[in-house]
């Protein structure tokens, strides 16, 4: 199972992120492909010289990365291009109103249809309502996180949840 980890943008710009990150795949013996990172829209928009670099090294490693809170900062388009994310996160704040605001609703089909014409992923937060789910994946958006499946859960309760919905049984000592 992939986790995803969000990283505050001081900790990108931090010179040991790198060391930091293969140091702790290492320790805890971890495929790269399992970490997922997130990063805010903010932050790789205000400092893209600091970004690019070490998250296409991150991803070279085969770490995925999205970027988190899309459209809530102040989006450059031509510098999505640029950076190497694989998924892009549509905020709580626009999923919130589907059903409710039109304008929204028009922010997610154009950010959804954006993400599908240059082969990203997208995940929609916050999603709570069966509305809100029907809504996403009708645009098809299949990716989403939030109350709707559960609230946010201690480690060890992770695992039974997982397990129950994917009905994986308990490992065994045969």
């Amino acid at each position: 199972m992939r986790v995803a980890v969000n990283l505050a943008g001081q900790q990108v710009a931090h010179d040991q992120l790198i060391p930091c990150i293969e140091s702790a795949l290492k320790q805890a013996q971890l495929n790269p492909e399992y970490l997922a990172l997130e990063v805010t829209e903010s932050f790789i928009i205000r400092q893209p010289e600091v970004s690019i670099g070490k998250l296409t090294y991150l991803r070279d490693l085969g770490i995925s990365l999205a970027m988190d809170d899309f459209g809530t900062g102040y989006s450059s388009l031509s510098y999505l291009k640029r950076l190497p994310v694989e998924k892009l996160k549509i905020d709580r704040s626009f999923i919130k109103d589907i059903g409710i605001d039109k304008s929204d609703e028009s922010i997610i089909m154009a950010t959804v249809a954006m993400c599908q014409s240059l082969e990203l992923g997208i995940i929609a937060e916050g999603v709570e309502t069966p509305q809100q789910l029907e809504f996403m994946t009708a645009l098809g958006c299949y990716c989403v996180q939030g109350y709707y499946y559960s609230k946010p859960l201690p480690a060890d309760e992770l695992y039974d949840f997982v397990c129950e919905r994917n009905q994986v049984s308990e490992p065994t000592d045969t």
